[in-house]
């Protein structure tokens, strides 16, 4: 296989976007070690100063007031490729971003964020550029900010996302479904015994890992760790608070004072592996977080699911029994309970897991992506974007 140069756009607007396109990464140069792979930040690429304040702006939001989120999000969710609201997203940085190809001149652009995949499928259909335009749909929903005709792949996780985007008006044969791409490390089985003990952690009591996201947005998680360590039925608890080190702080008294085992952890990189000690994750519904975990076959409950894409995923989990939702903290003890007290229950939902997705997720879409490339008219990819001053805006 010849080298390629392949250009990835993800948004650090939730960690999601950014994991996937590691993901895929990964797995481009597992196949193929000499592929030359340019991961960038969306906002990053056009203002550091604007993507810090949006990125601020959308935690504070989700956090705080995810009700509002949830108003702007379904009232969006039906936006067509020609509304005022998307043309005028299409508008956002093309000439930098033509500027940028032309100077790099990638094989396959991939897109895991909606905004920069509609500036670029616009760019296709208005053939100033001729480079394939991939995007990676990371929740298991689609929000109309995802429609765009001029994409030549998508990547779905699944049959019920393909069958949004056909009815949506994108073409059968541009849809693939593969599953959420996540990295392949989630993909080893690891010895669980090891762990368990290197976490200081027994075997044979049932594991609850707790997950609040990169930047502690699940609520009450405080009040969900004082319910496993005061908890009666036998159980040990792993707490990631992210970089939320208020949270993280905050939980001093708890763990000290706790019956049961609590292991505590800041911003980790080993997801994978504790994700293999758990039987249970109490987490948000983010859409790796959700593949990462059905990856892993590791049963969900989604505590107090955000208004939006997240609430849509942790529905999908319900409807393929890998997951179970708890609005209040009454519902999640009860839930909680219910689960510890049948590990039968826990039996069913681990196999629903491990039975809802294709596996090789990131493998199947690599493989996808691949073969867009056609040696015949690579030569000509850039001839047909001509001058980079060409009156695009």
């Amino acid at each position: 296989m010849q080298s390629l140069r392949v250009l990835i756009f993800s948004a650090t607007f939730g960690a999601g976007h950014v994991r996937a396109a590691e993901a895929v990464s990964e797995a481009l140069l597992a196949r193929a070690p000499q592929t030359e792979v340019i991961h960038l930040d969306f906002g990053e690429f056009l203002s550091k100063t604007i993507n810090k304040v949006i990125k601020s702006t959308y935690i504070e939001l989700i956090k705080y007031t995810p009700k509002l989120w949830g108003k702007f999000y379904y009232r969006t969710t039906k936006i067509s490729p020609d509304s005022v609201l998307q043309r005028f997203l299409n508008k956002l940085g093309r000439r930098e971003f033509l500027r940028y190809i032309h100077n790099l001149r990638p094989d396959v652009i991939i897109c895991t964020y909606p905004t920069v995949a509609g500036v670029l499928a616009e760019l296709r259909l208005k053939k100033v550029l001729a480079i394939p335009v991939v995007t990676i749909v990371t929740d298991y929903t689609v929000h109309g900010q995802w429609i765009h005709p001029g994409v030549d792949l998508y990547i779905a996780g699944c049959q019920e996302v393909r069958d949004n985007l056909i009815r949506r008006g994108i073409e059968p044969g541009r849809i693939q479904v593969t599953g959420i791409p996540v990295s392949p490390k989630f993909e080893g089985q690891p010895d669980r015994g090891k762990i368990l003990n290197r976490l200081g952690l027994a075997a044979g009591v049932p594991t609850v890992l707790v997950m609040g996201g990169a930047y502690g947005v699940l609520g009450g998680v405080k009040q969900v760790v004082k319910y496993l360590g005061d908890s009666e039925e036998p159980v040990q608890s792993i707490v990631v608070c992210g970089r939320d080190e208020k949270l993280f702080k905050s939980l001093d008294q708890i763990i000290e004072e706790a019956r049961n085992p609590i292991v505590r952890f800041g911003f980790v990189t080993n997801v994978e592996e504790l994700m293999t000690a758990a039987d249970l994750i109490i987490t948000k519904a983010g859409g790796l977080t959700v593949s990462e975990s059905l990856t892993k076959g590791l049963p969900l409950i989604i505590y107090k699911p955000i208004p939006g894409q997240e609430e849509a995923n942790a529905h999908f989990l319900t409807r393929i029994g890998a997951g179970k939702l708890a609005y209040t903290e009454g519902e999640l003890e009860e839930t909680l309970s219910g689960l510890l007290q049948d590990p039968e229950k826990l039996t069913k939902m681990r196999k629903a897991a491990t039975s809802a997705l294709p596996g090789r997720a990131a493998e199947r879409a690599v493989d996808h992506i691949l073969e867009l490339q056609d040696p015949l008219i690579s030569n000509d990819k850039f001839g047909r974007m001509g001058n980079v001053n060409l009156p695009i805006c």
